[in-house]
């Protein structure tokens, strides 16, 4: 029915509307209020914090972009140590060498990264959004340049607020070229895991950069530039998934930022020298300053909410305040609900921390390191596949002898030549041409042609069809290395 023309009530009120912070817009002829569903987000002005746990963040920071960006430029048996050859298909992690074939090491590795998170979500809460998330390190190395250039969150504030002046363009032009120079050298960093970084420094200085070398280049700078100069908080409350499940991994016995309403509440403001228990007060003096300097903007006293990437910025500057008022610190702290109800210890804390789900992602992680590191210690130094030629199955040579063609690739996985010998068993008296006998060099895949005839009174007994056969490949060399033999399985086809 058209609520226009029968006086029918709009289903958007003007208290709905006002709860929301939106501006309802009334159409007069047709009695009918139209409300925005759409709110711009107001920019955010953390404001910097020092304390115990903002070295812990630095700490993390220097600690990340230093394995990130020194990583490519350490050598190793004169070669990148890491890098992730996408042309030969070889990457390389300091002394193993892996194939395409050895995808499950990555599977091992991503399988081992989410179990860490749910082991250190289950006792600590978001300590990885907090501290060594990538969108949270780089916003703090933005930040950084922010207040370097346009100073702290009063006076960038001031400046965004007033007008365009020769001082405003220049305070934001110098932090915004600051940002694209850092941008470009970490996206130049991430192309040279993929590109021999030397090789990319000398094509850098000339601009010599192939096509795919510069979109990544840019596209990675401009990722970076926009997400942490410009989206920031944005990226953790409504681009990243793991704030919405997070709290699949939290109980009661979580270890999470909290605020002590039992004591701070109620709260106000009051002298240093004001007694609050005389004026019915808690300890909270409601400065706002740990909503100051939340870098999403919340306030850590309306309880845990999904926003909260637990940096706990806001427990050093709580505990800033506390020690000006000669207050006991940890207003704000580490705690768990249960904690705070039950007003347990620190140690009673602890020991409940160590539940029975901690104590299975601890098991199943260390089973799985364990699964992973031994499977990479006992793996073969080399690989091989086999592919039949599929343009002829089989066919009657000389003296009727059954020949099947196949293509065998061994690839070296070692940093040095070896030389490989190939058997193959399964029928009887069965013949290989031609020469078996090959070396392969350093961290190199070698195609190698066979052909495999059997005897035809051997093809007769066997009987037409296809026949189980096995490759030997055997890794012997001279400098005596122990050899060692893949054995690969094929089929060895007879004609009708």
């Amino acid at each position: 029915m058209d609520t226009s023309t029968s006086g029918a009530k709009p289903t958007s009120s003007p208290s709905v509307a006002s709860s929301a912070g939106l501006a309802p817009a009334a159409d007069p002829a047709a009695g009918v209020k139209t409300v925005s569903l759409y709110q711009k987000s107001k920019k955010i002005y953390p404001r910097a914090v020092s304390g115990y746990f903002a070295k812990w963040r630095w700490a993390l920071v220097w600690l990340t972009q230093i394995v990130f960006y020194g990583l490519p430029w350490l050598m190793w048996n004169d070669r990148q140590a890491v890098l992730f050859d996408l042309i030969s298909r070889r990457f390389y992690l300091f002394g193993l060498v892996l194939y395409p074939q050895d995808l499950i090491y990555l599977t091992g590795l991503l399988i081992i990264s989410a179990y860490g998170l749910f082991l250190f979500t289950a006792v600590g809460g978001r300590l990885w959004c907090g501290y060594a998330c990538p969108q949270t390190v780089y916003t703090e190395i933005f930040l950084w340049f922010e207040h370097r250039f346009e100073g702290d969150r009063a006076q960038r504030m001031k400046l965004d607020a007033g007008p365009w002046t020769a001082e405003k363009i220049r305070r934001k032009g110098a932090k915004h070229l600051a940002w694209v120079l850092f941008a470009l050298w970490t996206g130049f960093t991430f192309v040279g895991y993929f590109t021999p970084i030397h090789t990319l420094a000398a094509e850098a200085l000339s601009f010599g950069f192939g096509p795919w070398e510069w979109f990544w280049v840019l596209f990675y700078a401009f990722a970076t530039w926009g997400n942490a100069g410009f989206m920031r908080e944005q990226v953790c409350k409504y681009m990243c998934p793991y704030a919405r499940f997070q709290s699949a991994m939290f109980d009661k016995d979580t270890l999470i930022i909290s605020y002590d309403a039992e004591r701070g509440d109620p709260r106000g403001s009051r002298g240093k020298k004001v007694d609050p228990k005389s004026k019915g007060l808690g300890d909270c003096v409601d400065c706002g300053v740990c909503v100051q300097v939340c870098p999403t903007g919340i306030d850590i006293r309306n309880g845990l909410q999904y926003e909260c990437i637990g940096c706990a910025a806001c427990i050093d500057a709580c505990d800033g305040i506390m020690d000006k008022m000669n207050y006991p610190r940890g207003l704000i702290r580490y705690a768990t609900q249960n904690g705070l109800k039950e007003h347990f210890s620190r140690g009673q804390m602890w020991q409940r921390v160590l539940r029975p789900r901690v104590l299975i992602y601890t098991a199943i992680l260390i089973l799985i390191v364990a699964a992973v590191g031994a499977s990479i210690w006992l793996r073969t130094p080399f690989r091989v596949d086999v592919i039949r030629d599929r343009a002829s199955l089989a066919r009657i040579v000389d003296d009727g002898r059954i020949e099947n063609v196949y293509r065998l690739q061994v690839m070296n996985s070692d940093e040095k030549q070896h030389h490989f010998r190939i058997q193959v068993t399964g029928l009887p008296k069965l013949r290989v041409e031609p020469e078996t006998a090959f070396d392969v060099g350093p961290a190199e895949a070698r195609w190698v042609t066979i052909a495999v005839q059997a005897e035809p009174e051997v093809a007769t007994e066997a009987g037409a069809g296809s026949h189980a056969i096995h490759f030997d490949i055997e890794r012997a060399d001279s400098s005596g290395d122990v050899p060692v033999v893949v054995r690969e399985k094929s089929t060895f086809i007879v004609p009708r």
